[in-house]
C-alpha cells in the first residue's frame, strides 16, 4: 500500500473528521496524518486495526514457537499424544 495518496494533513483531519471517518470505514485503508509537514500518526478504521492485532498475535505465537524449537524445548507428537490420552483416560484408538 501506498501512503502517497492516503496523505493528509491534521487541519484537514480537524475540518473534515466526519468525512475521513466515513472514508476509513469504507475504503479500509489507513490514513498517514502529518503535523508541520511531517508524518505524525496513522489512523485507521477499527475493523483493520483488529485485524492487525489477531494478525500480530499469530505472528508473535510463530516466532515463540520458533524460539522453542531452536532451544530445543520439543516433544516428539507420539509423547504428546500418549500423556495427553492418559490424562484424559482416552483409549489409544479414540480420535
Amino acid at each position: 500500500m501506498k501512503f502517497s495518496s492516503h496523505v493528509k494533513s491534521i487541519s484537514y483531519l480537524k475540518a473534515n473528521a466526519a468525512d475521513v471517518l466515513d472514508r476509513l470505514s469504507e475504503d479500509q485503508e489507513p490514513l498517514l496524518i502529518t503535523q508541520n509537514g511531517e508524518a505524525r500518526a496513522v489512523l485507521q478504521d477499527v475493523a483493520s486495526y483488529e485485524a492487525t492485532q489477531e494478525t500480530m498475535a499469530l505472528l508473535k505465537l510463530l516466532a515463540l514457537g520458533q524460539q522453542d524449537i531452536a532451544a530445543g524445548r520439543t516433544r516428539p507428537v507420539k509423547d504428546v499424544v500418549s500423556r495427553l490420552r492418559a490424562k484424559h483416560k482416552l483409549p489409544a484408538t479414540a480420535r
